[in-house]
């Protein structure tokens, strides 16, 4: 097959040829197509472009290694950000050895508000950038997976590895944690 016509097949099209031919010159396709989104999203979360660029190595790696196992009840882009949130999230866990269960009672806000009762106006972009650095990586992963990636609760909960319920559960307690450090930092005063 000729290169041009290559790279115009769909993921799941190329991940078929890779499990019946085995060759890697197909997973280089999926490398090329995801490589700088997958780059972009580890240095999201470790703001440092060395790391990010092992991080990403490391994921596709793992995805080269798993790709025979895929069995596609998802998208090739769902699986693979999947992965990439899991590994970052990781990382972060053994580098700073965070809990998301301790370390939620240690930074626990007083009184958790409604996000419906007190909102916040005006939100400013860079502010909110402060405020995401200020939250627990597994709470800022939920919020860039439902509301930048725009991924189903069921994919939030498959990527973390957590129910659907806790999913929510962690989602609510992050949206409240950034409006009440937002209004606390920005809107005081």
């Amino acid at each position: 097959m000729k290169n041009q016509t290559i790279n115009l097949l769909k993921d799941d099209e190329i991940i078929g040829l890779i499990k019946t031919e085995g060759s890697s010159k197909y997973f280089e396709i999926l490398y090329k197509r995801y490589y700088q989104k997958v780059l972009d999203k580890c240095y999201s979360f470790v703001k440092n472009r060395s790391v990010a660029e092992e991080l990403a190595e490391d994921i596709f790696s793992k995805i080269f290694e798993k790709l025979p196992t895929f069995k596609q009840l998802s998208s090739f882009s769902s699986w693979l950000y999947s992965v990439t949130y899991n590994h970052c999230i990781d990382y972060l866990r053994k580098k700073k050895k965070l809990h998301y269960p301790s370390w939620n009672l240690e930074n626990e806000i007083p009184e958790i508000i409604d996000e419906t009762e007190e909102s916040v106006e005006n939100i400013n972009y860079d502010n909110l950038l402060v405020i995401l650095e200020l939250i627990h990586p597994e709470e800022k992963a939920l919020l860039l997976m439902k509301y930048q990636d725009n991924l189903s609760m069921k994919q939030i909960s498959s990527a973390l590895r957590i129910s659907e319920d806790a999913a929510k559960m962690r989602l609510k307690r992050a949206r409240t944690r950034v409006i009440y450090l937002y209004a606390e930092k920005y809107q005081k005063g």
